[in-house]
């Protein structure tokens, strides 16, 4: 496992073309962001949602920014407010959005402007089954990934779901980048191992940012 407090700079290391891991891109970052998940979570907290076929997700989540992605019997989809409480999402922290657009920009995509950003918490098993990132308007736009807490095994694999995966470790700080030609390449997450992190607990949590619109 990483060592939280090393002063080893960040490096890059390629997953696919068009895909990037940035490791420990936002270590130095991580109590400050972990902060603002609080304070977000306080606005709008931590929900199970319900996927249009009517299980559970193992995966708490919230959202930041002008939308925000959820799901429930209709189906997935981007709102201006939670459907559960009709009230607005929080606001974007403005560092959230700047990691994001200077992550894109190391990983090959200038320009890159959010409006989304979908926070994931993982308890002990939680996982996230291989998906695409398909529900967005613009899919020229890269999907930018913050990893935070306990580490976690991410799947990387095809276009296919069934075709084969990459899995590789992902730890506190670790940013991953994806889009042009591996833009809707399937994704995932295996049941996080349980831990104690020293600043995020017995959680992994996780800052998705997108361009919905």
């Amino acid at each position: 496992m990483l060592d939280l407090f090393s002063d080893e700079a960040p490096w890059a290391e390629p997953l696919a073309d068009g895909a990037v891991i940035l490791r420990r891109r936002a270590r130095q970052q991580g109590e400050a962001l972990l902060t603002s998940i609080a304070q977000i979570a306080e606005q709008n907290p931590f929900q199970h949602r319900i996927t249009p076929g009517g299980y559970r997700m193992s995966v708490a989540m919230t959202n930041c920014g002008d939308l925000g992605w959820s799901s429930d019997s209709r189906g997935y989809q981007y709102t201006e407010a939670d459907n559960l409480s009709g009230h607005r999402w929080p606001a974007m922290p403005q560092p959230f959005r700047l990691l994001a657009q200077t992550a894109a920009q190391e990983a090959g995509f200038a320009g890159f402007q959010p409006d989304a950003c979908l926070i994931n918490r993982y308890e002990p098993g939680a996982k996230l089954s291989l998906h695409q990132d398909k529900d967005e308007k613009d899919l020229h736009q890269p999907i930018v990934s913050v990893s935070l807490g306990l580490p976690a095994v991410f799947q990387f694999g095809g276009f296919a779901r069934g075709d084969g995966v990459q899995r590789v470790l992902l730890e506190h700080g670790d940013v991953v980048v994806w889009g042009g030609p591996s833009r809707l390449r399937f994704h995932g997450i295996l049941p996080v191992k349980p831990g104690v992190h020293p600043l995020a607990g017995p959680y992994r949590y996780n800052l998705t940012f997108r361009r919905a619109r």
